[in-house]
């Protein structure tokens, strides 16, 4: 008997074509927001978020303990985490392999010098691979509690990751830490290799933008409601409308995802509880 799909976490809000859109909620539950069911479903992809292809792929029974405390390790071991960006790159590797189909290409988490470092370049390296090839994604997320500060941040890098120079230095990054175990790393190697245009590059590159905000919407609702789906459907699309009005990269594909939180600060206290509890397991 075959084992059937477990049900989506996300309740999609929004998901237009072109110009496009995406609103995503974590839902309502006992008349609350759901922070700590939310922690637990983005916690479930740590290992695969941090580990790298062949230590996810190598898995087994009697490493999955070791594997699971090194891959919380691995995030931060600092008591100063609420201003840190680990857990928005999560949210984006769980939200672009949900929603969107993507592969992991890269653990960028793997490559930091020390525990608490941060490591620079896009947030996210997934693929689509398609019967023409890989569409590459590269993600920004702004794990923020203000919308309209998240889209003045993200606009400016953008601005900055879609410039020749910039994308040209990223590309020999991602190339020299691709598993060569991965069993798209040739494809991908061939994609972005400096013999290769960036126009044709770009063909097959889309840039998914994530932004979290603590919405007023969802503050003044406990459930679900068609109420509350109208309400937060015309938060987004008016979101979405001043994103498209920034000074947005021409000649590039955009996807703008949005969350809105009840409050940013609880969702992190509860995903550093559980990082806690698992590097110690």
């Amino acid at each position: 008997m075959a084992v059937q799909d477990a049900p989506r976490f996300w309740t999609v809000v929004v998901h237009d074509p072109p110009p496009a859109l995406t609103g995503l909620c974590a839902g309502f539950e006992r008349e609350d927001w759901r922070a700590a069911a939310l922690a637990d479903y983005l916690m479930e992809s740590l290992p695969e978020f941090c580990l790298t292809h062949s230590e996810f792929a190598a898995m087994t029974g009697t490493s999955a303990v070791q594997l699971l405390r090194q891959a919380a390790s691995r995030v931060y071991t600092t008591d100063k985490f609420r201003n840190r960006g680990e857990f928005g790159e999560l949210l984006l590797h769980v939200v672009l392999r949900d929603i969107f189909g993507t592969l992991p290409a890269i653990t960028k988490i793997y490559y930091k010098d020390a525990a608490n470092d941060t490591v620079k370049g896009f947030d996210a390296v997934h693929v689509v691979p398609t019967q023409e090839g890989l569409e590459l994604w590269l993600g920004e997320v702004k794990f923020y509690e203000d919308a309209r500060k998240a889209i003045r941040d993200v606009v400016k890098e953008l601005q900055k990751h879609t410039q020749t120079q910039y994308l040209r230095s990223e590309f020999v990054a991602i190339t020299n830490k691709l598993d060569p175990n991965w069993p798209h790393s040739e494809r991908l190697k061939a994609l972005l290799h400096e013999r290769v245009s960036l126009d044709q590059v770009f063909e097959a590159v889309c840039f998914p933008v994530l932004l979290t905000y603590d919405g007023p919407v969802i503050a003044r609702h406990v459930r679900h409601s068609g109420e509350y789906l109208a309400e937060v459907t015309e938060e987004l699309v008016a979101l979405h409308q001043q994103f498209r009005e920034s000074n947005l990269p021409a000649g590039v594909r955009i996807h703008l995802v949005l969350i809105p939180l009840k409050t940013k600060i609880r969702l992190i206290e509860k995903l550093d509880e559980k990082l806690r509890a698992w590097q110690t397991i």
